[in-house]
């Protein structure tokens, strides 16, 4: 469609009140490769593409979507809409006069699309990781390899006069390591990584390394002591990636969760946490799985600084919070798809590096807990508590690490964790995932450094039972 009939399509969708109006377009394919039981057992090509209208005026919003993104089809589509606006009482007259491109960022560059490369040798990667993995333990009894590419275009055109273009490309590998042990128990290791750039992801020294870390886990698990229970010291490695900043930090500073009544609201200003502790949600880092250049609602994203020094500093922002808060889009407006509404999403999350050596850090501690692999847990973003799993941890000991334990977790609360935190490495560890949010799924990354914890409950077996 050409610049008129995005304009008469917005002014069509406002002519009956509203004070935003945006027209939000995707194409999106994806292609995933599954190794298990020893062969290729399922490889899936998708494809989507649609559009959305939305209108908005104050905090009342109209919105509707078609998987027929033409003109004809968007244009029936603002009628509707503008009929409905009507309904709700939209007052406010808005006509949209000349629209503007905003400029192409490169946050995520590509070396090669997945498109150019023919599925045989997307293949040839999963080959790598199963016979690399075979080869690190004879005890491994089963290999799961997920193989998964896809690619998002999106174009938002807005009421200000705006057009923003953007695309993302998400390679992901994961690695699952079953070992089983004289008995016939079978131990778990799970390892993946993902970012935002071209097929050039998938490294075969990334692989490996993958590979390394789901069987090493595995093995910790065999040979892991069952968890002491009760108060202690505990360092979470860099490799933890940032699970704990994300759902115990993270989500509490989402400003429609903040209104909703989260730990973190009307603490603007006052310290929350450690003066080594600073936490930024950063849209803006080359290539990470979190990174956007635009994004859905077509504000250029940036380092959004949460806390500094430990004190709490904003909240992340879509349009719509950052006009109930009287202050701008973080850029932190996220859909699923054109079917969704945006809402405030993380992006790439992470506690800052700090000054401590992490060798120095584990030396520091006589009696305490190492926190090498985070698993899965749950948040309640009001209160602030959590419970995470540990899936790689070890006993330490005089300043050392020792032997491995299994059946840990983590228990606390945010906010008495980040005032407690007492050394931060100068370290930095990402992981990544597709964070679930209302229904709606969004590519993230999250990260921290070494840090301590000078005191937090970890639940593992006690006398008489399992806590």
């Amino acid at each position: 469609m050409n610049q008129s009939e995005y304009l008469e399509i917005l002014n069509t969708a406002l002519s009956q009140g509203g004070e935003y109006a945006e027209i939000f377009f995707e194409e999106s394919e994806s292609n995933l490769i599954s190794y298990d039981n020893g062969k290729i057992e399922d490889s899936t090509f998708n494809s989507r593409k649609g559009a959305s209208i939305r209108v908005t005026e104050g905090e009342e919003t109209v919105f509707a979507h078609t998987n027929s993104p033409e003109y004809e089809a968007l244009k029936k589509l603002a009628e509707n809409l503008s009929k409905s606006a009507k309904k709700r009482n939209f007052k406010k007259q808005v006509e949209v006069k000349e629209l503007k491109e905003n400029p192409e960022l490169d946050n995520n560059s590509v070396k090669r699309d997945f498109d150019d490369v023919k599925t045989e040798e997307k293949i040839e990667k999963i080959n790598t990781a199963v016979d690399y993995t075979k080869s690190l333990d004879k005890r491994v009894s089963q290999i799961t390899i997920r193989y998964m590419d896809s690619f998002r275009k999106v174009k938002i055109v807005n009421s200000d006069g705006e057009i923003s273009n953007d695309v993302r490309r998400y390679p992901v590998f994961y690695v699952m390591t079953y070992i089983t042990d004289e008995n016939g128990q079978i131990f778990t290791g799970i390892s993946g990584n993902g970012a935002n750039m071209g097929y050039e992801f998938f490294d075969d020294k990334m692989i490996k390394e993958l590979c390394d870390d789901s069987v090493r886990q595995a093995i910790s698990q065999l040979e892991g002591e069952d968890a002491p229970a009760g108060e202690f010291t505990v360092v979470l490695s860099s490799e933890a990636g940032g699970t704990m900043v994300h759902e115990a930090c993270g989500h509490g500073m989402e400003a429609d969760l903040v209104l909703s009544g989260s730990v973190y609201r009307d603490k603007v200003g006052q310290k929350i946490a450690s003066e080594k502790v600073t936490v930024k949600d950063d849209g803006t880092i080359k290539n990470k799985r979190g990174t956007l250049n635009y994004d859905d609602e077509g504000v250029k994203t940036e380092e959004t600084v949460l806390i500094e020094n430990g004190v709490l500093k904003g909240y992340m922002h879509s349009r719509l919070t950052a006009k109930k808060f009287d202050t701008k889009s973080t850029g932190n407006g996220r859909r699923q798809t054109y079917m969704h509404l945006p809402i405030v999403r993380m992006r790439n999350t992470f506690i800052a590096p700090g000054k401590d050596d992490p060798e120095d850090i584990i030396k520091s501690v006589d009696d305490g807990i190492f926190v090498r692999k985070m698993g899965g847990g749950q948040v309640d973003v009001i209160s602030g508590d959590f419970q995470f799993k540990v899936t790689e941890g070890y006993i330490i000991k005089n300043g050392e690490i020792k032997n491995s334990i299994k059946g840990a977790s983590l228990v606390g609360n945010g906010l008495e964790v980040l005032k407690t935190i007492d050394m931060v490495g100068n370290d930095l560890g990402y992981a990544v995932g597709t964070c679930g949010k209302d229904g709606q799924g969004a590519p993230v990354s999250d990260a921290q450094p070494t840090i301590r914890i000078p005191k937090i409950i970890v639940g593992g077996v006690v006398k008489g039972g399992t806590n």
